[in-house]
């Protein structure tokens, strides 16, 4: 697993590069890709990941807003909107990864790209979204 977690890290890394940059997503995974030591098969993973968090970006950006109380979603710093993203991309679209897998993943992503809060903001972001999505019948644990 410990492979995926540099594939997660280096989306991160292109997600926060296209948001600051606003260039051409495509060119940024790219650009980064080519400095990378990423394996074909984690690369087509991170595309994968980066194309999700794209495509439902609004939807995961109310998700998250509607956990976050009292937070108006761009007081959230930019690291942790994306690493939650990305672990939401996980949820929902990745059926193969257990969510308690992406949990644990975005924490450790957090402790390293974000602040000393930053995990703890993010486990309870994505336990309560987990948690209704599993009252919703949206996700299962297996």
């Amino acid at each position: 697993m410990q492979e995926r977690r540099r594939a997660r890290e280096f989306v991160v890394q292109v997600s926060y590069a296209h948001e600051i940059q606003n260039d051409d997503l495509d060119q940024t995974f790219d650009m980064l890709a080519d400095n990378s030591e990423l394996t074909e098969d984690l690369l087509k993973f991170a595309r994968a990941l980066v194309n999700g968090i794209m495509a439902h970006r609004q939807e995961f950006d109310e998700l998250i807003a509607s956990k976050s109380r009292n937070w108006d979603l761009t007081r959230i710093a930019l690291i942790d909107r994306l690493i939650l993203r990305m672990a939401l991309t996980e949820f929902f679209y990745f059926k193969d990864i257990p969510p308690k897998v992406s949990i644990s993943e975005a924490i450790e992503i957090a402790k390293v790209f974000s602040t000393e809060e930053s995990s703890s903001f993010v486990n309870g972001i994505l336990d309560a979204i987990l948690n209704d999505a599993l009252a919703d019948g949206k996700l299962s644990m297996i």
